[in-house]
């Protein structure tokens, strides 16, 4: 950076931090990440009256958005109880931002349908339903003529045990991103992209400025919401936020017509279809080390799932993506300001897309009113200092 503007940028940005109940409208924060958590984030502080900047390294949405199966839930890999409390708010995220934005806002309500053949999968599925029940969890066990009603065009096989879990729903998560990028924007925030992030201008233990591929940026606030890339810009401010390689692949197909309402999670295939009429499939949730993204792959992932929706045989497969998951090193969120940087606020998750609504709001309140949001207490970055 050239020594004349590195004084420019710096004397143009004090660095005072947030007073409690302070003037959002005042308030310049950049956001770095314009996926849904950065988007999210963007919407809820523009809205606020913040001066926002939503920097881009590619394209809005090309990291773990973009490649996302979104769906929002609550259900049972979400322990203990304060996580699963959490995504439960996040799926009233989702309600709250549809309520608000109106049609313009695509979420499919309409649940998830789980399901196994008898063994112990099953018999863990039951317990899993009867602690989500305990949890005030709106899921129960189905029998067959049920399972049918939900399902009609599934065909499950041997079912020893299968849930319907009510609150739950899916969005395509380009459109989700697209809409909220939208009314960020209407509210006054600047997106910019390609424009990636390459330092940081620090003093004081603070950001005063970020470096960029477009010349560097002054900022009152730093929003670290750069998925994977996350660890690195990170250390580069001094701060530790461990996250854990888990990609995941995904098949999608051409538009079709309309063949499932709600989620179906099936022994070793979970298939959904967007509001478009695509429909996508995977093997499951849990980071494979698969990182194939050939046709011949996205046509094995489709020949897998139509053991369950007999017609995928003959749909034509569009396209085969690989997402990294932003999947912290304990595997819960990464939400808050940072002890070593005070004005650096880091946000970084697996479950991103259920909690993006919420963490956009919760975000918001904390960088604008100086609030500690006593639900994030145990996410913080300072749990690995």
């Amino acid at each position: 950076m050239h020594r004349r503007r590195l004084l420019e940028v710096l004397s143009s940005t004090i660095m005072t931090g947030f007073p409690a109940g302070g003037e959002a409208k005042t308030s310049s924060v950049v956001v770095a990440g314009a996926g849904i958590i950065g988007a999210s984030i963007a919407f809820h502080l523009a809205k606020r009256g913040a001066r926002v900047t939503v920097l881009e390294k590619l394209r809005p949405g090309s990291g773990a958005t973009g490649k996302s199966f979104a769906w929002i839930n609550s259900t049972f890999s979400k322990q203990p109880r304060s996580y699963y409390e959490l995504n439960s708010l996040g799926i009233a995220g989702w309600r709250r931002l549809q309520l608000e934005l109106g049609a313009e806002l695509q979420v499919q309500w309409g649940g998830s349908v789980d399901w196994y053949p008898s063994g112990a999968e099953a018999d863990e599925l039951r317990r899993a339903v009867q602690r989500h029940q305990q949890w005030g969890y709106a899921t129960h066990i189905v029998q067959e003529a049920e399972f049918h009603r939900l399902l009609p065009r599934i065909s499950a096989g041997p079912l020893g045990v299968a849930c319907f879990s009510e609150p739950e729903g899916t969005v395509d998560p380009m459109h989700a991103l697209g809409v909220l990028l939208k009314k960020a924007q209407q509210f006054g925030a600047r997106l910019e992209y390609p424009c990636e992030v390459t330092g940081f201008t620090l003093a004081n233990d603070r950001v005063r400025a970020l470096e960029t591929t477009q010349g560097p940026i002054a900022a009152d606030v730093v929003v670290l919401a750069t998925g994977v890339d996350t660890t690195r810009l990170a250390r580069l401010a001094g701060v530790n936020v461990p996250l854990k390689e888990s990609p995941g692949v995904l098949a999608h197909t051409t538009p079709q017509e309309r063949m499932l309402d709600r989620v179906a999670l099936a022994p070793g295939a979970h298939i959904k279809q967007n509001p478009d009429g695509r429909i996508v499939t995977g093997s499951g949730f849990s980071g494979s080390p698969v990182t194939d993204t050939s046709k011949e792959f996205g046509v094995k992932l489709l020949r897998n799932a139509s053991r369950f929706l007999a017609r995928l045989k003959d749909v034509p497969l569009e396209s085969v993506t690989l997402g990294h998951r932003v999947l912290p090193q304990d595997e819960f969120p990464i939400i808050g300001f940072c002890e070593r940087c005070p004005n650096l606020y880091i946000a970084a998750m697996h479950s991103g897309i259920t909690l993006s609504t919420l963490v956009g709001q919760l975000a918001a309140t904390e960088i604008l009113d100086g609030i500690t949001v006593e639900l994030l207490k145990p996410y913080r970055p300072s749990r690995f200092a």
